[in-house]
């Protein structure tokens, strides 16, 4: 995929990175499980086979109910949590640093 962001290009092309990637990226909103699944590339199906371990290990949190709809965020409290955000940051930077490396004549 020619449009895959920094940290999938690094941990690989897999459901559970899709949706870590999405929910680091906009991890300010909190979204029902079908949003998470359209938005992060992955069938509803196969996200529910591994987000109750999400659940479990506070990876992400249920932030309310609308409706029928449970609404969910990345847990930015969990400390492993706070280090995966610093490292996409990093990776980021990494990549657009190599870009703005002027080449030398």
């Amino acid at each position: 995929m020619k449009n895959e962001t920094v940290f999938i290009e690094v941990f690989g092309n897999n459901p559970i990175t899709k949706v870590l990637d999405f929910l680091i990226t906009f991890q300010l909103f909190d979204y029902p499980l079908t949003e998470i699944a359209r938005n992060s590339g992955v069938s509803y199906s196969t996200l529910q086979t591994f987000w109750d371990k999400l659940e479990k290990n506070r990876i992400v949190i249920k932030t309310r109910r609308v409706g029928k709809s449970d609404l969910y965020k990345l847990n930015t409290n969990n400390p492993a949590i706070k280090q995966l955000i610093k490292l996409d940051w990093n990776l980021i930077k990494g990549s657009e640093e190599e870009i703005a490396v002027p080449i030398s004549s």
